[in-house]
C-alpha cells in the first residue's frame, strides 16, 4: 500500500506554514516588546497596529489548525476506503453501463432491451474508444447475453483489457429503444498507488463507484 502523494503533499505544506507562522509570531512579539520597552513616555505609540496584526496572526493561525483538522478527516477517509476495498477481493463484481473485460479471449455482458427492436446493432470499442467489432445483436424485448470472443472483424485477436459494449436498438416505428447493459468480473487484486483504491478485474481497474451490483 502506497501513501496518497497529494495528502503527503498537502501535510508538508500545512506543516511547513506553521512553522514559518511560528517564527514570523515570535519574532512580532520581540520587536513589540522591544518598542514597548523603549518608548517615549511622553508619546506613547499607537497600539492599534499591532492589534490589527495580532488579530491577522490569529486568524491564519485558526485557518491552519482548521487545514489540519481536514487532513485528519481526508486520511481517515482514505483509510476506510482502503478497508472496504480490500473487502471486494476474490468477489463478482457486476458493473452497468458497458463497460467489460477481455481475459485470454472471452468477455461477457448481459442487456437487456425494454421493448421489442426492429433492429439491434451491437458495437464493441476499446479503452481507447476505437471499434474493434461490430455485429447484429437479438431483437426481442427482454434479457439477453452476449460473448465476445475478442477477436475483431478481421478476425485479429484483441488483447486483453478494458472494453465497452454499444447498443444501438431501434423500434420498427425509427424510434429508439430503450437499454440496459451490464458484466460481471472477478476482482482479482486491489491497486492502491493512486489517491483512491482500484479494483482490478484482470488486466481492467475500476473504481468501486462502479459497481452496481457485489456477489460471494
Amino acid at each position: 500500500m502506497s501513501i496518497d502523494p497529494v495528502g503527503s503533499a498537502a501535510a508538508s505544506a500545512s506543516s511547513k506554514a506553521t512553522q514559518q507562522l511560528a517564527g514570523n509570531f515570535d519574532t512580532f512579539l520581540t520587536l513589540l516588546t522591544t518598542q514597548l520597552q523603549n518608548q517615549d513616555p511622553m508619546s506613547p505609540m499607537d497600539s492599534n497596529q499591532f492589534t490589527q496584526q495580532l488579530v491577522q496572526f490569529s486568524g491564519v493561525e485558526q485557518q491552519i489548525n482548521t487545514n489540519k483538522n481536514l487532513e485528519s478527516l481526508v486520511s481517515l477517509t482514505q483509510n476506510r476506503a482502503s478497508a472496504d476495498a480490500v473487502g471486494y477481493l476474490g468477489k463478482s463484481v457486476t458493473m452497468s453501463g458497458g463497460k467489460g473485460v477481455l481475459i485470454d479471449g472471452a468477455a461477457k455482458w448481459t442487456y437487456g432491451l425494454d421493448s421489442k427492436a426492429k433492429d439491434n446493432t451491437i458495437t464493441i470499442t476499446n479503452a481507447d474508444g476505437r471499434v474493434v467489432y461490430t455485429t447484429q445483436g437479438e431483437t426481442a424485448a427482454g434479457i439477453h447475453n452476449f460473448d465476445w470472443d475478442g477477436k475483431d472483424n478481421m478476425g485479429n485477436q484483441m488483447p486483453n483489457g478494458e472494453y465497452h459494449l454499444n447498443l444501438n436498438a431501434m423500434g420498427a416505428d425509427g424510434t429508439s429503444v430503450t437499454t440496459a447493459i451490464a458484466s460481471k468480473g472477478v476482482v482479482g487484486q486491489v491497486d492502491f498507488s493512486g489517491s483512491e483504491p482500484m479494483l482490478m478485474l484482470g488486466p481492467m481497474q475500476i473504481k468501486m463507484s462502479e459497481v452496481a451490483a457485489l456477489q460471494n
